[in-house]
């Protein structure tokens, strides 16, 4: 008869254990996010819990380990360009990052579980420990970099890329003038441009003229010495990430049928009639096939980043902040997990 009356009892404990257990598997996984609630400065970002992502049938799911930090990042955490770069709130910042492969949607056909990639996501969502990526987002990571290394390339290196290649299309032997060239983008675009046969005149602060010689510049200037006007003439293509004035005194220096190309100013079209020049307005976009050519010349040994500093993800505001400066060398990159030697 006792165990009659305990029946009810163990049923009641099935019920309750069956129950508790469906709802714990309903629940969505949780990963730590670096977020923003509101659009303004790096000081509305805060550290947080949030539901992981989920790949739809187009997405593969990665395992962030490590993502840049870009001079952009600012512009977009700013909302001032929302409508321009698709943003919406709530927003993970993280436009470079280097992972690994944790899950596929049904029509992914290049990658598979397990694979090391990196590449730019071309909504963010970097600064986490997943974000989902499209299949033309992300490349196989090089083989000769470590993952915080290779957190460092993709938007740099693809905005130098598809100005250099894409746009001016340039050639062995023609002369390059690139501004910036010890920042993020700048760094890559010397090393493209001597990949690519040309002659390289880089400029830069006092500080980083060490540094542009290491990356391969023919010429270094020290702009706060020296006019660049000075140095370069009749050069066949202009790189500008700096903008303001810099951008209009670049217009004489370039031959007759040669190109200005700006990363944050519109040229100004009369003035290229005047001259007999060609002006463009540069923004990147991911392309799989870019990052792929990048790694090549990256493990031919032509291509390095340039990391200046590994921080957190707990520390991203410190980052963001360092970022608004426009005066970081090379790149800045946070650390998401721990390197696992893919």
């Amino acid at each position: 008869m006792q165990i009659f009356h305990r029946i009810p009892a163990i049923l009641g404990f099935a019920i309750s254990f069956v129950f508790c257990h469906a709802a714990r598997t309903d629940e969505k996984p949780m990963m730590k996010a670096v977020v923003a609630h509101e659009y303004g400065a790096p000081e509305v970002l805060k550290f947080e819990e949030v539901p992981r992502p989920e790949p739809k049938e187009d997405e593969a799911l990665v395992r962030v380990i490590a993502s840049g930090v870009n001079p952009a990042d600012p512009l977009t955490l700013s909302g001032k360009y929302a409508r321009e770069f698709g943003t919406h709130l709530p927003l993970i910042p993280g436009y470079d990052i280097a992972g690994v492969v944790e899950k596929i949607g049904a029509k992914i056909t290049k990658l598979k579980v397990g694979d090391a990639v990196y590449g730019y996501p071309t909504f963010g969502g970097g600064w986490a420990e997943y974000v989902t990526a499209k299949e033309w987002e992300v490349a196989a990571k090089p083989k000769s970099l470590n993952f915080v290394q290779a957190a460092a390339v993709p938007m740099g290196a693809l905005t130098a890329w598809q100005a250099l290649v894409d746009v001016a299309k340039l050639q062995p032997g023609q002369t390059v003038l690139i501004h910036g060239g010890s920042g993020g983008v700048g760094s890559f675009a010397i090393q493209i441009a001597k990949a690519r046969g040309a002659r390289v005149i880089a400029t830069a602060s006092t500080a980083n003229q060490d540094l542009l010689k290491q990356l391969g510049a023919d010429v270094a200037v020290d702009y706060t010495k020296t006019r660049f006007e000075d140095v370069a003439r009749d050069v066949d293509a202009v790189l500008d990430p700096v903008g303001k004035e810099t951008l209009p005194r670049s217009y004489d220096v370039v031959k007759q049928g040669g190109i200005v190309m700006s990363l944050v100013a519109r040229p100004d079209p009369a003035e290229f009639k005047k001259r007999g020049i060609h002006g463009a307005a540069i923004s990147v976009h991911p392309d799989a096939e870019d990052l792929t050519e990048i790694a090549h010349l990256i493990e031919a040994g032509k291509i390095k980043p340039v990391v200046t500093q590994v921080l957190p993800l707990s520390e991203a505001i410190a980052a963001q902040q360092q970022a608004a400066t426009h005066h970081t060398r090379g790149k800045l990159v946070l650390r998401i997990a721990d390197d696992p030697k893919g």
